[in-house]
C-alpha cells in the first residue's frame, strides 16, 4: 500500500496548475474565436494565409499573426506573474485585459 498525503501546499500548487490550464485554454479559445468572427475555420487557417498571392488576405493574415503574437505575449506575461506569486486573476479578467482586434 502507498499512502499519498497531499498538505496544503500540494493542493494550492495542484489548483494553480489547473487554474492556468484553464487560462490557456480561454486565450486560445478567444484566438480561435476572433479567426472564426472573420469567416475561417481557425486561426490556423487564417494564419496560412500569409502567403496568400491575393495581397488582401496576406494582409489580412498578417495582422492577425500580429495581433494573435500581442495576446499571447501579454498573457506569458501574466502566467509567468503568476507563476512567481502574484494575483491570480479570474479568466474573465484575463481576456478582457488581452489586446482588442484592431485588424
Amino acid at each position: 500500500m502507498n499512502l499519498l498525503i497531499k498538505t496544503a501546499e500540494d493542493k494550492a500548487q495542484e489548483a494553480l496548475l489547473a487554474h492556468q490550464a484553464a487560462l490557456t485554454a480561454a486565450i486560445d479559445a478567444h484566438v480561435e474565436a476572433q479567426a472564426r468572427a472573420m469567416q475561417y475555420n481557425s486561426a490556423a487557417h487564417l494564419a496560412s494565409y500569409v502567403a496568400s498571392t491575393k495581397p488582401e488576405w496576406e494582409a489580412e493574415a498578417l495582422a492577425f499573426i500580429a495581433w494573435r503574437d500581442q495576446v499571447w505575449e501579454a498573457a506569458l506575461q501574466l502566467l509567468a506573474g503568476v507563476q512567481s506569486g502574484g494575483t491570480v486573476p479570474s479568466i474573465e479578467d484575463v481576456i478582457s485585459g488581452l489586446p482588442l482586434w484592431g485588424g
